[in-house]
């Protein structure tokens, strides 16, 4: 068997679109979604109704909490007045259908791999859809996050960075993310985002288990048209993170 794991969408219908079509050139047809699917985008309806189509199972984002309750849960961030104008925004576009769909997303979601084995899917950590794991993260954080479960396979998307780590009786992956993938190596001088989506699959044959990182380029401009013309506020200031990277 195998499964799509794609995460932190962000509203990015546009990049959704170009990892399904990769998706489904490979023949797979099982996809989980860790989260982060709607706010931040300029197509958050649109995303909205392409998970409808799926109908894949999805975790709830902190990004997804944030924007159906304006709560910030994460005492390390603060929402600025950019984030708070795009939410707004964001929620004008959705319908009371489309808000009762994302307040469906789940904790938590394990999906059954051939042998017995197990997949644990989550956002930021199992106990926490704030908690963040990175590929520096320390061996002792990660275990505390991570360690105890029962599951052959643990999967949260969160930082946005496609990673592999393992535990001691299981193994961690990060599938990186579909509309917002980090360029990590510069981001301490300058946030930038590449214009690809990320995703990962999971191949379960018997006891044996593989992960497989896509990387799935977009036409930039294509998407620079949809921004502009989506009325969402902030529009320049989004396009300007995009860049073209492989």
């Amino acid at each position: 068997m195998q499964i799509a794991v794609i995460s932190d969408i962000h509203g990015n219908c546009f990049a959704f679109d170009k990892a399904l079509e990769d998706i489904r050139r490979q023949g797979i047809e099982q996809i989980v979604c860790l989260g982060d699917a709607i706010q931040g985008g300029a197509q958050p309806a649109e995303t909205v109704e392409r998970l409808r189509e799926v109908g894949c199972p999805i975790v709830m984002g902190n990004a997804d909490a944030w924007l159906l309750s304006g709560v910030e849960t994460s005492p390390q961030e603060q929402a600025t007045e950019q984030q708070l104008a795009v939410r707004a925004w964001s929620l004008a576009q959705l319908s009371v259908n489309d808000r009762a769909f994302i307040q469906q997303f789940q904790p938590t979601i394990e999906i059954a791999l051939e042998a017995g084995q197990k997949l644990l899917c989550f956002h930021g950590s199992p106990h926490s859809f704030d908690d963040i794991i990175l590929p520096n993260t320390p061996e002792d954080t990660l275990n505390r996050l991570l360690g105890g479960f029962d599951a052959t396979l643990l999967t949260g998307g969160h930082t946005h960075t496609q990673q592999l780590r393992h535990l001691e009786h299981a193994s961690y992956f990060n599938p990186g993310s579909i509309g917002l993938a980090y360029i990590w190596q510069i981001l301490g001088e300058k946030f930038e985002v590449a214009a690809r989506a990320e995703y990962a699959i999971v191949t379960s044959e018997a006891e044996n288990m593989g992960i497989t990182f896509r990387r799935v380029p977009f036409d930039l401009e294509k998407l620079t048209n949809i921004i502009r013309a989506s009325g969402r506020p902030f529009a320049e200031q989004t396009i300007s993170m995009y860049q073209q990277h492989t």
